[in-house]
């Protein structure tokens, strides 16, 4: 099993459109195979800033979700809202 984190930066026009479609989408994200748990969070402190946390049975069902037609859409979507980097990381438990 892993976790996966992804921070994300938007620009302050976007951020309700990007609500929109994480809420709109999570119940496709849900699911596909492997993945077990969705969450997006948002920083106290800059509203800008977001992250989505989900935990996936294994790595090949992250990136088989991450090479679907259904992902490349929705984030060429999200990606134009940006306004930095985003960073991920995945995480596993020991």
């Amino acid at each position: 099993m892993i976790k996966r984190i992804v921070k994300l930066q938007f620009k302050a026009t976007e951020i309700d459109s990007f609500v929109k479609t994480f809420e709109n989408n999570k119940s496709t994200i849900l699911a596909f195979e492997g993945c077990q748990h969705l969450e997006l969070w948002q920083d106290v402190k800059d509203k800008h800033t977001f992250f989505t946390y989900s935990i996936w049975n294994s790595e090949d069902d992250l990136n088989t979700y991450r090479q679907s037609a259904f992902f490349k859409k929705v984030w060429a979507k999200t990606k134009a809202g940006f306004n930095g980097k985003p960073e991920a990381w995945s995480i596993a438990q020991k």
